[in-house]
């Protein structure tokens, strides 16, 4: 429902839309198999989030609309632990501090102004809830950025106490 409507905006093929949790770049296949090893020890419970809105990333020079979720408490604990995870494992620590988004359009030549007249046009859309049940270890392939993603590995969350309680009457 968001896409269209701002010029100069590459358009994210659904498909490819995902919360990056820890971006690694390029490595080698012996540290992909133990990153996936490592993430194989992650033990959280699923849990709800929402698309919370619509913003940019650039500021002056707006280079990506993306839809912002919430930071919310289960979100933020299993990114430090990637986090945490990934360090031990001998990765630089991430630069930037974590903001969970979905990139939904990566921008080229759009002004300040024509994003800004986007969002306003449509920034406050907020999503339901959805049940946040895995996360997944993906790889790039070239490209110029939205994709093709390849699933590597696939890591369930456990499910809550509270649901399996109410699944099990």
């Amino acid at each position: 429902m968001m896409r269209g409507g701002l010029p100069g905006a590459r358009w994210i093929d659904p498909e490819f839309y995902h919360l990056t949790l820890r971006f690694i770049g390029d490595i080698d296949h012996a540290l992909a198999r133990e990153i996936a090893g490592m993430l194989g020890r992650v033990r959280r419970t699923s849990f709800e989030l929402r698309l919370d809105g619509l913003s940019s990333f650039g500021g002056r020079k707006p280079r990506a609309v993306v839809a912002t979720v919430a930071p919310l408490p289960p979100l933020m604990d299993l990114q430090a632990e990637h986090e945490r995870l990934l360090q031990r494992l001998g990765l630089d620590p991430e630069g930037r501090k974590y903001t969970p988004h979905v990139t939904l359009a990566r921008l080229r030549d759009s002004s300040s102004r024509q994003v800004a007249d986007y969002l306003s046009a449509r920034g406050h859309f907020r999503s339901s809830s959805f049940e946040v049940s895995r996360f997944v270890l993906y790889s790039s392939r070239d490209s110029v950025g939205g994709g093709p993603y390849v699933v590597e590995e696939a890591y369930p969350l456990e499910e809550t106490e509270l649901r399996w309680a109410q699944g099990a009457k």
